[in-house]
């Protein structure tokens, strides 16, 4: 991909969008998100997961947390200096990546492929902006057929801070660089997870919220472990062991496998370990679901916020889970 620019009209506003996109609502969801205050994916729409965010924007702010896009939390969303969109050309490499075009539905089938990578450049993309194919293909419909220099329409996220730390493995630097995450993050104190708003929230040292996620937490089934737990140790594009004992719904013809890493991978990009055995906050291949599907106990999170999430935390960082 290559930059072409910020997409805007004279007036400074972000350029037209089609039907079914609020501007507005679209314009804060990339304010949110550059933010640290995650509206769940980029869509123009005002979902349950687009105001609980800007609640927490609004308290992290001292504005009244109303929930409301008002004067005053657009005058604060207004300090993220970033196009709304951008344009960008596809480059001839973007079109010859490797993918993973047919991924088995059962996990077991999994096992047997090299890498759990993206179906195609559509889905690739999608994440890499925080939003969905539908809305992608919304803006841009000829990426249903995408060819070398076609000029695409996308959410303004590209983060100024790409000097990751040496340290990291290449591999990490490279999917935190494709989901557009910022070196800089704040330094997480404690985390909260709760149940009942199906949220992950971030605190500091001066116990100021810093940052906040929508995420699954739980089933019936499988309920969220309530308590205080601690971070342990981050795994970076982890293989995922799949034991069909510790699952209540597995087939009973199911045996042990082990599947490769990758961002299909059942856990996602990263796999966030707490001292709870077999219990972890992790990425997802569906962001979609996050918080309207069920999990099997852990905390997931897309694969762009768990990515995030892992740059804020260190080990020893104290973990609460509410209802």
């Amino acid at each position: 991909m290559q930059a072409a620019g910020p997409a805007r009209d004279q007036t400074g506003a972000p350029a037209s969008l089609p039907a079914g996109i609020d501007p507005a609502i679209f314009q804060a969801q990339v304010q949110l998100d550059r933010a640290g205050f995650a509206p769940g994916i980029i869509d123009g729409k005002q979902g349950r997961f687009f105001v609980a965010a800007l609640k927490a924007f609004q308290e992290a702010r001292g504005l009244e947390q109303s929930g409301v896009l008002d004067a005053a939390s657009r005058k604060a969303l207004a300090s993220e200096r970033a196009p709304t969109l951008i344009r960008m050309v596809i480059r001839a490499q973007a079109l010859e990546a490797s993918f993973t075009p047919d991924i088995p539905s059962r996990i077991v089938d999994q096992a047997s492929l090299p890498f759990l990578g993206y179906r195609n450049l559509l889905e690739k993309l999608s994440e890499r902006f925080h939003t969905s194919t539908d809305t992608l293909l919304q803006l841009n419909p000829g990426l249903k057929t995408p060819r070398a220099g076609m000029e695409l329409l996308l959410p303004g996220l590209i983060p100024s801070d790409r000097a990751y730390n040496p340290g990291l493995p290449a591999q990490w630097r490279d999917v935190l660089s494709d989901l557009n995450i910022s070196a800089s993050q704040p330094r997480a104190a404690r985390i909260i997870v709760s149940k009942s708003q199906s949220v992950l929230r971030v605190y500091d040292a001066q116990d100021r919220l810093i940052a906040q996620f929508p995420a699954t937490t739980g089933s019936d089934h499988d309920p969220l472990p309530l308590g205080k737990w601690t971070i342990r140790t981050t795994a970076f594009m982890p293989t995922y062991h799949y034991n069909p004992d510790l699952f209540w719904d597995a087939d009973s013809s199911d045996q042990k496998a082990q599947l490769s890493a990758g961002p299909n991978n059942p856990v996602g990009v990263v796999w966030i370990d707490l001292d709870k055995p077999h219990y972890g906050i992790h990425g997802t291949p569906e962001p979609s679901l996050i918080g309207r599907s069920q999990s099997h106990g852990c905390i997931r999170l897309s694969n762009w916020d768990a990515a995030r999430l892992a740059q804020m935390l260190q080990a020893d960082t104290p973990a609460e889970f509410v209802a």
